[in-house]
């Protein structure tokens, strides 16, 4: 070390090697629902489970863990020298609501048949948004919260209607007044906007890069357009009570191409303020998000 210290002296720092960066570091959450950021070597090649994972030009890749994701994981990576690295990862375990409803009209359980070619031709829409994995790298700005309110729908839980299960919830309600602003979460190019989907209502899905969307439903107003694109925090639209609800909110949640991913994991903690009052519609812009007082309810 001192011999080293000597020659820095002598012949400048410029000579002096840095330490060897990590070939390998991740960073997010390790959880089913989770999403983790990882950096490797640039060149490098990644596969989770055996599955290739795309890695950008810098080395960033980005994983998700589902619903019910096993307790395990593996993650292997080659860097561009031909070496090997592996890692097991430990996927935390969680547990979710189940609600059983019965009672309930068959109507607010099954769509009428009239409907399903309109349901299949939307799904295809939003499958296809959410199957790219561009390069681009807006999730390196950092996310933040679309919208305020109480939270009346949370990741993972589910409910049985009449015997019947259904589909998991895989994304966040916010409940608050229609017309409330909603931003976006992260940098991105808007990859869908509809205004009027039979489940969804008014939907806007932004693309943030590696296969990563985010999704924002129910919307009474759409103010942007495929292609666009938007920064962390800019308006998109103004939540409302389109599509197949009970009442205004917005449903909210991330995919890693088909995977869905728990927002609240990948955000972190509700800001106290409301976000963007100014961009409301006339009838919120004179103060905070009130509070609903009859959560609203998906079918």
């Amino acid at each position: 070390m001192r011999r080293r210290l000597l020659l820095a002296f002598l012949l400048g720092p410029a000579l002096v090697m840095p330490a060897a960066a990590e070939p390998l570091s991740l960073s997010g959450s390790l959880a089913q629902g989770g999403l983790t950021i990882g950096q490797t070597a640039p060149g490098a090649s990644v596969a989770l489970d055996g599955r290739p994972v795309p890695v950008d030009g810098q080395g960033r890749f980005l994983l998700g863990f589902g619903r019910d994701a096993p307790s395990t994981a593996s993650l292997d990576v080659t860097l561009p020298s031909g070496e090997r690295l592996r890692r097991e990862l430990a996927v935390t375990q969680r547990q979710y609501d189940i609600q059983r409803i019965d009672g309930l009209p068959p109507t607010q359980v099954t769509p009428p048949p009239e409907e399903m070619a309109r349901i299949r031709a939307e799904a295809a829409l939003v499958q296809a948004a959410r199957g790219e994995a561009s390069e681009r790298a807006g999730f390196a700005s950092g996310f933040v919260w679309p919208a305020t309110g109480p939270i009346s729908g949370v990741y993972g839980s589910q409910r049985i209607l009449n015997g019947e299960p259904r589909r998991p919830h895989v994304g966040v309600d916010v409940a608050a007044p229609a017309g409330t602003p909603v931003v976006a979460t992260a940098d991105a190019t808007v990859a869908l906007a509809h205004t009027a989907m039979y489940f969804a209502g008014g939907i806007v899905i932004l693309d943030h890069g590696h296969g990563l969307t985010s999704s924002y439903l129910h919307l009474s107003r759409v103010d942007v357009a495929r292609g666009q694109a938007v920064g962390r925090g800019e308006p998109i639209g103004a939540i409302g009570a389109t599509g197949r609800v009970t009442g205004a909110h917005l449903h909210w949640q991330f995919n890693l191409f088909d995977m869905a991913l728990d927002a609240m994991l990948i955000v972190g903690p509700m800001p106290e303020e409301p976000l963007n009052p100014a961009s409301a519609d006339a009838a919120t812009t004179t103060g905070p998000v009130a509070p609903v007082s009859t959560p609203p309810a998906h079918r």
